[in-house]
């Protein structure tokens, strides 16, 4: 284990955290756009996306490992975006307006499934993770430092 490996494996959950704080802010930028692509010549709502996240495994020296058996192979090597997912579970919001340019026959359109609620609490989430990494990041930093002072 090298001696920045904490600080890599932190600022692979910082950029995961972002993206998933950019992927709420999408959401919720969108969660009015009844237009948001065509699907067999029909225009579609909107549908919510949220992140798939996967552990980031180290290389061939961690496979290695696992297969030997050894205990610190499954040691923390950070986290990567595997991809980003649309919401295919939950349904579109039908709401009543018949004035609206994109009303079916009986005047209801079809509104994204975004859920303010839900993602204001992935927001938080996201948040409250990207601190608590930023806060390992800082503590290794000083170690570092505390660590490179010893050697004067």
């Amino acid at each position: 284990m090298s001696m920045f490996h904490s600080m890599n494996t932190t600022s692979s959950a910082l950029t995961a955290q972002r993206l998933r704080m950019d992927v709420v802010s999408s959401n919720m930028a969108n969660m009015d756009s009844t237009r948001a692509r065509q699907i067999n010549g029909e225009w579609q709502p909107y549908r919510r996306k949220s992140v798939v996240f996967q552990p980031q495994q180290s290389g061939f020296s961690s496979y290695l490992n696992q297969a030997m058996g050894r205990e610190n192979s499954r040691a923390g090597s950070g986290v990567k975006v595997t991809k980003i997912i649309d919401d295919n579970v939950t349904p579109f919001k039908m709401v009543y307006d018949p004035t609206h340019p994109d009303a079916n026959k009986e005047g209801y359109v079809q509104m994204p499934n975004v859920d303010p609620l839900r993602e204001m609490v992935d927001l938080m989430a996201a948040t409250r993770s990207y601190e608590a990494n930023v806060t390992v990041f800082n503590a290794s930093k000083s170690m570092m430092t505390k660590a490179l002072e010893i050697g004067k």
